[in-house]
């Protein structure tokens, strides 16, 4: 088992996590935002529950299989998330073809695309530092 796997394996539990959110009591406040900033539907729940199972299945199979979903996820993530800080909206709910450009305050901005900066980013840094070849 290589550091990639392993990596593999807390993305898988931290995305099967973010997939369930909205389905466990009292996480979510009265107009369904998910520790009051994240406004989570069945489509962002399913990104995450793909996600989250090709997490696992990278880290099941192969350390290279592990490095090509960290690059990948990694990218797509962060680049969501920035785009989110910049817009108001990502492109992997479709938010900024749907929303447009959405004037939140930039807290709020910080706030809600944090996770996507901080797991995309982290993905590829990760592959960085820990690739063993």
């Amino acid at each position: 088992m290589t550091i990639l796997r392993y990596i593999c394996f807390g993305y898988f539990v931290s995305l099967a996590f973010a997939a369930a959110l909205n389905y466990i009591p009292g996480l979510t406040d009265d107009q369904g935002r998910s520790f009051g900033i994240f406004a989570l539907d069945i489509f962002d729940d399913s990104l995450h529950a793909v996600s989250a199972l090709w997490a696992l299945i990278a880290g099941l199979v192969s350390h290279r299989a592990s490095r090509v979903f960290l690059i990948y996820f990694g990218a797509a993530y962060f680049g969501d998330g920035l785009l989110g800080l910049i817009t108001g909206s990502g492109y992997l709910d479709f938010g900024i073809f749907n929303n447009g450009i959405v004037d939140y305050p930039f807290v709020f901005k910080i706030l809600n695309n944090l996770p996507h900066l901080f797991l995309g980013g982290f993905a590829v840094v990760s592959v960085w530092l820990w690739d063993k070849r």
